[in-house]
């Protein structure tokens, strides 16, 4: 008898490949059968008629570091069939951490300072294997993280005997199972970190296979330059490099992906590359004083010397102080923003290329957050694929399943395949959507069906089921192999 039976159900599969009719049934936490199945009998059986079935998405771009230990229910990911997150980007993770003080900005958006209590990736992956997550945790190491372990202070280029420790610490952490490196070099925390710094410390990907991840130096007019840099440091590692929330930001940049992605695919001939980003044409932050301006608005999400002005446009926020946008920015910092800084178009053109994979970049701990938090995958399959027709639907499940396990090296994830581990989301392709909006930013999806987690009910119609079945994924093989 099976735990599990899913009948007559769509099944997109995760390759891409075309949707097809079938029977699932799940047993011991993995895929037992998919078929016809006439006569098979179940402890739990689950009509899927009108619905169709995929693998559970893999959100490759977080900020759920700390979450998954201080709010292991990770309700905002599983209520839109996310099974598995991946941490540590844009430089920034919870370990390997020794702070002298307060949590470096953007680190700061990780938690606060009683957050960070893993000195050691190792103490990170038992405190996420004791917290026992609704969803699997794979991680990288950011470079940020590993600055403020050794440097007396970030504004400045790191000595070679600060990078060869840096080196240490992020091969222990290869070792016990890492995915690999991510940097966040267009924050002022790592800015000042020129390229041999970032080349010397990534050569200690090469001996694992792992990743290079970049939140690239800059997202601006110097776009190509931060682009060719990225791919000088990974090929000096000689590994992959995935490029973080790939995007022409500011007014002036906007029409650019074209040239973007040209550049991406040159690239790819000659080295492994890849990329993801969110389906929404505003990104989230720290608010940085290099990206004010008057070109798009700014919405400011919480301000420490200023709470008050949460919620609020920062020119209105100005306008009511009588100071320049950047006097009254200055003056709310440390702060979150929203920056509607980005083309339609440009989201659209990248979100449908075929290196693109799909991350939320949510951040759980903004206390007004931008709704890809809460709604980036099923956007991408209601508004996206169904309503604005850009991919189909099989493609779509593709850039958010069995692309991202195989770039990231997720072992029988990704698939729905006989023997995989049975990370299920069951979704009605007639109904699902983002329901999370600006102005009211936490709201479940729409037609999520069903979400199983390695085996286990997780979620079902709106509501958590209190049945948390998460595991930590160590890195799976040499990466290279999986970029093509």
């Amino acid at each position: 008898m099976y735990d599990t039976l899913i009948g007559n159900v769509l099944v997109l599969d995760g390759t891409g490949e075309a949707a097809y009719r079938a029977s699932v049934a799940l047993a011991d936490g993995r895929i037992a059968a998919i078929g016809d199945l006439p006569g098979a009998a179940a402890r739990h059986i689950f009509d899927g008629t009108r619905l169709a079935l995929a693998p559970g998405f893999i959100d490759v771009h977080t900020h759920d570091d700390t979450n998954v230990i201080r709010t292991p229910d990770m309700l905002p990911k599983l209520s839109q069939g996310v099974t598995t997150v991946v941490v540590g980007n844009c430089g920034i993770s919870a370990s390997p951490v020794a702070l002298r003080g307060e949590p470096p900005d953007p680190m700061n958006l990780l938690g606060a300072r009683a957050d960070f209590s893993y000195p050691t990736f190792a103490d990170y992956t038992r405190a996420v294997e004791a917290a026992r997550p609704a969803v699997n945790v794979a991680a990288l190491v950011g470079h940020t993280a590993l600055r403020s372990n050794h440097m007396d202070r970030l504004d400045r280029a790191a000595t070679r005997e600060e990078v060869l420790a840096m080196r240490e610490q992020l091969r222990d952490a290869l070792a016990h199972g890492a995915i690999g490196l991510s940097t966040g070099l267009a924050y002022a925390s790592a800015f000042d970190a020129d390229t041999e710094e970032v080349k010397l410390l990534a050569e200690a990907l090469d001996e694992f296979g792992a990743l290079y991840t970049t939140h690239l130096r800059s997202e601006f007019a110097a776009i190509l330059d931060a682009m060719q840099e990225a791919f000088d440091i990974a090929r000096h590692a000689r590994v992959p490099v995935v490029v973080s929330h790939l995007k022409c930001a500011g007014a002036g940049n906007w029409g650019r992906t074209k040239e973007v992605l040209s550049t991406l695919e040159t690239a790819g001939r000659l080295q492994h590359v890849g990329c993801d980003c969110y389906p929404y044409s505003a990104s989230s932050s720290t608010l940085d004083l290099k990206q004010v301006t008057d070109e798009f608005d700014i919405d400011i999400t919480w301000s420490v010397p200023h709470p008050e002005q949460a919620r609020r446009k920062l020119a209105d926020i100005a306008a009511d102080w009588g100071l320049s946008l950047l006097e009254a920015a200055a003056r709310l910092q440390p702060a979150g923003a929203v920056y509607h800084n980005m083309h339609e178009d440009d989201v659209r053109r990248v979100l449908s290329h075929r290196l693109t994979m799909v991350g939320s970049d949510g951040l759980p701990n903004d206390p007004m957050p931008h709704p890809r938090l809460w709604g980036a995958f099923p956007r991408v399959l209601g508004h996206y694929s169904r309503d604005v027709g850009l991919f189909p639907l099989t493609e779509a499940v593709h850039k958010m399943t069995g692309l991202s396990a195989s770039r990231f090296g997720l072992a029988e994830r990704g698939l729905v395949q006989e023997g995989y581990h049975a990370d299920l989301v069951l979704f009605d392709p007639a109904t699902v959507i983002d329901r999370a909006t600006f102005a009211a930013p936490v709201q479940t999806a729409a037609g999520i069906e069903a979400v199983w987690v390695n085996g286990t009910l997780s979620y079902r119609q709106g509501e958590s089921t209190g049945d948390r079945a998460g595991r930590w994924l160590p890195r799976s093989g040499d990466l290279r192999k999986n970029f093509s």
